[in-house]
């Protein structure tokens, strides 16, 4: 074969999924000889694999790409076409075989990535796989042969389409059918939501609703014409903000580019918090669970959600168990306990009935459910959720993070806090007056800070103080 100036994989990998910008980093070539990488370091040579991607430009020739290492390989390729990242783990569960889904997410448009599950949505990171799958496929491309279909015996490829079952599936777990009329507002961000959103909640697929959905940004565009795909930064929720408030909606739902992720507005147009969402869809699972004669169903959260989170889970006969940020960690923990549900700060909702994975439909249907079930507006039904004021996340370009986290650390000696350090730095108050944690990011110079107080005045406060030691490096 051809030899080529092979790329450093390395700074594309991440440990949880795979990212780069497209002709640079992410290639044709690379993405070729990471499907024959798969097959050898997940044995599946014989086994079918499963292949699909989102809107974004590159992705079918990428997911070409990685079908033809595949098949190289020996195994046998289902092309779901375009798919977002919930359907793969659907596919990946209900099929119970490994797949890969080409995406980016919420970066821009000049990026792409895969991200992989085994057989059963068991996710492949940096502890289960994803490292050796990068060394596997960087040695294939240092010596210029990576395998192609045409070399001897290889397996098969066809198509397969899985959106109405994977329709069906979600509707078979939230009953929508006798809620209230309610109007809702979508925001898809040209993101694949434009395509889950009319075959999930609408009636393209599946008979209809009591839903009227009013449309934004539906059409699959991985250029991005209107906003960027990432619900988490506030600026991209303004247009959602206003139609929900135009249209009189009684809810707004915001979708991130692949669709794993969703963020709702109420009535008035302001955000309901991720935590918030976490306490109330791990209401409605306790109770469900309950009802099948589970004793003391577990919810997982991250250790940045509200401290409402494990009181109302403990409230409701619950177990909370307290997890790390990060997809990997919160679904080993969801398997280990048999969790019913988990949620984290950035919008992701983990379902034990959804393989233990993330999908951001699952979580909007809940929340429709429980809006249409009762009559009282989000806003007001969302206060329950919401007993304390949180900062938001908060970040530091910080040379010496450590040195940071120390100099606050000696600013708390003598007072009435106590210090845990599971995921960064997380300082409580013992009279629960506040909490704060510190975190450093692994990719970028950045110290992240979230906390949370009992009221306004003592949330600016904890957060200003900290943040001017973090930030006094001199």
């Amino acid at each position: 074969m051809e030899n080529v100036t092979a790329i450093d994989l390395s700074p594309s990998f991440k440990a949880y999924d795979v990212r780069g910008i497209v002709g640079e980093s992410i290639t044709a070539e690379t993405v070729r000889a990471v499907g024959a990488a798969f097959v050898d370091v997940l044995k599946l040579a014989g086994q079918t694999v499963l292949v699909g991607g989102d809107m974004r430009p590159s992705s079918p020739e990428f997911a070409d790409a990685f079908a033809a290492g595949a098949v190289a390989r020996g195994a046998n390729v289902r092309m779901l076409g375009l798919i977002s990242t919930d359907e793969l783990y659907f596919a990946c569960g209900t099929l119970n075989a490994a797949g890969v889904v080409f995406t980016a997410s919420h970066n821009p448009a000049q990026y792409n990535g895969m991200k992989m599950a085994k057989a059963g949505a068991v996710p492949v990171s940096s502890d289960t796989g994803l490292y050796e799958i990068r060394d596997a496929a960087q040695a294939y491309l240092n010596a210029g042969d990576v395998p192609t279909a045409s070399e001897g015996p290889h397996g098969t490829i066809e198509k397969l389409d899985v959106l109405a079952d994977y329709s069906a599936y979600l509707r078979d777990l939230v009953d929508l059918s006798a809620i209230r009329p309610l109007k809702v507002v979508v925001d898809a961000a040209n993101g694949m939501g434009g395509m889950t959103t009319p075959a999930v909640l609408g009636d393209t697929i599946l008979p209809a609703l009591p839903l009227e959905i009013v449309p934004m940004y539906f059409e699959l565009d991985g250029t991005f014409p209107n906003h960027p795909a990432n619900p988490l930064e506030p600026e991209n929720l303004r247009d959602l903000q206003a139609a929900v408030k135009e249209h009189g909606a009684d809810i707004g739902l915001a979708f991130d580019g692949d669709a794993d992720r969703c963020f709702v507005i109420d009535e008035n147009g302001d955000p309901v918090s991720p935590s918030a969402i976490t306490a109330l869809v791990a209401r409605r699972e306790i109770a469900r669970a309950k009802a099948l004669g589970e004793e003391t169903p577990v919810i997982i959260h991250n250790l940045i959600t509200s401290r409402a989170v494990p009181e109302l889970v403990e409230k409701d006969g619950g177990r909370a168990v307290v997890t790390r940020v990060g997809h990997s960690f919160i679904k080993a923990v969801m398997a280990a306990e048999g969790a019913v549900f988990g949620g984290e700060h950035s919008a992701h909702y983990y379902f034990r009935d959804f393989f233990n994975a993330d999908t951001g439909m699952l979580a909007a249907m809940h929340v429709l459910a429980a809006l249409g079930t009762q009559d009282l507006p989000l806003s007001q039904l969302a206060d329950e959720y919401e007993p304390y004021v949180a900062s938001g996340e908060i970040n530091s370009e910080i040379h010496d993070k450590d040195a940071a986290v120390a100099r606050v650390l000696d600013a708390c000696l003598g007072q009435d806090v106590e210090i845990e350090t599971m995921d960064g730095t997380t300082v409580s108050a013992v009279d629960g007056s506040f909490w704060f944690n510190l975190r450093p990011s692994n990719t970028e110079p950045f110290l992240r800070f979230n906390g949370e107080a009992k009221d306004r005045q003592t949330m600016e406060r904890v957060r200003d103080q900290v943040l001017a030691v973090v930030r006094n490096e001199g």
